[in-house]
């Protein structure tokens, strides 16, 4: 599991607002869930019809 170093900042009330964490800890979750979007995206679109690599490249060229 990843570790998350976070600093909470807190109102005047000392109510916490916001969660303040490192870049690179950021970056990695970032990182983390665009895999998971990904790999889910693959899994809901792998009994999709696939288009041959001629095909793509037409539908690309039309879309530019």
């Amino acid at each position: 599991m990843l570790e998350i170093h976070k600093s909470y900042v807190v109102n005047e009330n000392h109510q916490p607002i916001a969660v303040q964490i490192p870049l690179e800890q950021f970056e990695k979750i970032e990182e983390i869930l665009e895999n998971y979007g990904l790999a889910k995206l693959i899994k809901e679109t792998e009994d999709d019809e696939r288009l041959s690599k001629e095909q793509a490249l037409n539908y690309y060229n039309s879309i530019k």
